[in-house]
């Protein structure tokens, strides 16, 4: 009998190639660190923004950042940390 294993999910990217190059795939490592999803997805584009989107990856970790900011109301403390 002539048993072949199917491939795993994690071995396979859909859509580009833009993550082979990694040792250890971004989902692997946000999943793994127990990464929450808005932090996860600035670590995507951050890293994928080379070998796939260009500057349109950049500006939507950029996208992600603000949200980060807004949800967690950050964006008040960083403002009067800059007032003194």
């Amino acid at each position: 009998m002539n048993y072949c294993e199917p491939e795993k999910a994690i071995e396979r990217q859909v859509g580009g190639s833009h993550y082979g190059s990694y040792v250890i795939q971004p989902i692997e490592f946000i999943h793994k660190n127990r990464i929450p999803f808005i932090e996860g997805c600035i670590i995507k584009y951050v890293l994928r923004w080379r070998g796939k989107n260009g500057v349109e990856d950049l500006l939507k970790a950029k996208h992600y950042i603000d949200l980060l900011l807004e949800l967690e109301d950050l964006s008040d403390h960083e403002e009067a940390t800059r007032r003194g």
